[in-house]
Parts: C-alpha cells; structure tokens; sequence
C-alpha cells in the first residue's frame, strides 16, 4: 500500500520544504535531540502524545519538532483539532494525521475552512471529503488555486467528465497532492510505449487509478509479460487493469504452472476460458483446486522446479 512511501520518494505529496515555507513564525532551535525531553516540561506536547502523535516520527520532519514547541495547545491547536473534527476525521484518528502532517498546526482556521467550502462548491459530499482528507493528510495544505488547477488537469488530460474526475480523486486523493510529472509520464508509456488507445486509457486509468503513479518499470515489465509472453491482446487487458497492480511474480508463477497442465487458455472464444482476474484476485488454495485442477501440493513442488 502507498501509505508506507519513505518520505525521500517522488510520490511526496507535497515536500517537506513546501510544507516548511508555509510556517511564518521564526522557530526556537531544539536544544535536546528529542522531542520527548520536552514532554514533561510542555503541555501542549503532553496533551499531543495524549492525543495519539507518535512524537518519534514527528521529529523526523523538516522543523515539526520547533513548531510544536511554539504552539499553545489552548491558543493555537485545539482550534485545528476541532476544525478536522468537524470536517470528519475521527477522534482516533487526530494522532495518526498530526504525525504525518504536523504542519496543518501552524495554517490559519479560515484558509483551510475555505478549502473545504471550494470541495463542497465542486459537490463533493461531507463522507466523501472526511475520507480524502483522511487517505491524503496533506490536502488541506494547498490552496483552492492548487486544488483547482490539479482537478483541470485530470479533467483534461484524460478527457473526464467532472463527475469522472471527482469519483478518480475520491478513490485517490494523492493525486491531488503528489507530483504531476511522474502522472504525465505514466499516461505518456501507456500510450506511446504500450500502445494504449486514448479511450483504452481511459478505462484503465478509471477502474484502476494507482496505474497513473504506478513504477514506470514495473508497468512495461507486467505488460511486455502479459502482452508479449502470455499473447493477451490490449483490448483484454483493457477489462483487467487490476492485473498490473499484481507482482509480476505472482503472474509468472501461475501461467507457467497453467502452461505445464496445458490448461493456459485466455480467449474468452474458447470454453477452457481463465479471466485475468482469476489468474491474479485468487489466494492459492482456490487458484488451484478451481482454476488449475491441481492441488496446492502440485503448485508446490512445481514452484521448486523453476
């Protein structure tokens, strides 16, 4: 899953010095190499670590650790806490979002009201921007301009209606936070590299959006396997884009295997017919006694033989 990216990746939503510029106070230097020595002698960080912020991991960002200890649990944080509150996050969430995104502490209440009011004016629901908000903890950091301008920019570039493009962002809202130039090249593979149709792409990217910040490498690998190796034609894995979020690994194993008892049959045409999604959706035990006739034992010991 994406949410585990170490923070040096391109994907970075939005950089530790974009996130560093939007704090306007000077910051008092950390005199200690913890923020936990602080605890005893801060409320408001005492309050925090009550709340559920892993302090360890906060100190890992770029002036987080001297943020906190310029704010006033009272003046400055209670306000954020209850403005994500009301914009839906759960109670047991608050910790989990100020560790990843200690920043939004040091944002005005209005702007970010603003934001969510811009989302809401492009008839996003309430459960629908709790659950951005929540999956994309950086989002409220950028300005309704941003905002704006990366909503255009999947409209267009993919020729989505709006009701597309927001059901696109809803179920990944880090495409509203990542970078885009990594999005453009992946479109740009898919079409001139993989020999993708616009309106082929198009599907793909709707029914499995993670293909737009998907590795480049992994991508032309899965395809030149599936496409060049094992004969799917576009059009097929146009139906099964899911197939691309699989490991290579996984794929191999199961086709040679199917290939081995001779049962390697995807045209839909022929009455031995195996989706994609079965070759790749299903745990071994249910691939095998369902799909490949064979027990789990005989995947085994043909895995050995690779």
């Amino acid at each position: 899953d994406w949410d585990d990216i170490p923070s040096s990746s391109a994907l970075e939503e939005i950089s530790e010095e974009e996130a560093v510029q939007i704090i306007a106070e000077p910051l008092l230097p950390l005199r200690s190499s913890t923020l936990r020595d602080y605890v005893d002698h801060s409320e408001t960080l005492a309050k925090l670590v009550n709340l559920g912020v892993d302090l360890s991991q906060v100190e890992k960002r770029q002036k987080a650790g001297q943020l906190l200890l310029t704010l006033d649990f009272e003046k400055d944080i209670r306000k954020i806490l209850l403005f994500l509150k009301d914009v839906g996050v759960e109670d047991n969430q608050l910790g989990p979002f100020l560790t990843k995104n200690p920043y939004i502490l040091a944002e005005d209440v209005e702007a970010l009201e603003t934001r969510v009011a811009y989302l809401k004016s492009k008839k996003f629901g309430k459960a629908e921007i709790a659950q951005m908000v929540s999956r994309a903890p950086y989002l409220l950091l950028f300005s309704v301009e941003r905002l704006d301008n990366r909503l255009g920019f999947f409209k267009n570039e993919l020729g989505f209606s709006v009701k597309k493009t927001k059901d696109l962002v809803i179920r990944l809202p880090r495409l509203l936070t990542g970078k885009l130039e990594p999005v453009k090249e992946n479109l740009q593979v898919c079409q001139i590299e993989l020999g993708f149709q616009h309106n082929e792409i198009q599907q793909i990217v709707f029914k499995t959006p993670k293909i737009l910040t998907a590795s480049k490498k992994r991508l032309k690998q899965t395809f030149d396997y599936l496409h060049n190796i094992m004969g799917i034609p576009h059009h097929m894995l146009t139906r099964f884009p899911q197939v691309f979020n699989s490991k290579l690994l996984r794929i191999k194993e199961r086709h040679m295997f199917l290939t081995f008892l001779g049962r390697a049959q995807y045209d839909p045409a022929q009455p031995s017919y195996i989706s994609l999604d079965q070759l790749v959706s299903l745990p071994d035990e249910v691939f095998c006694t369902e799909i490949a006739k064979a027990s789990i034992q005989d995947f085994e010991k043909f895995l050995k033989t690779l």
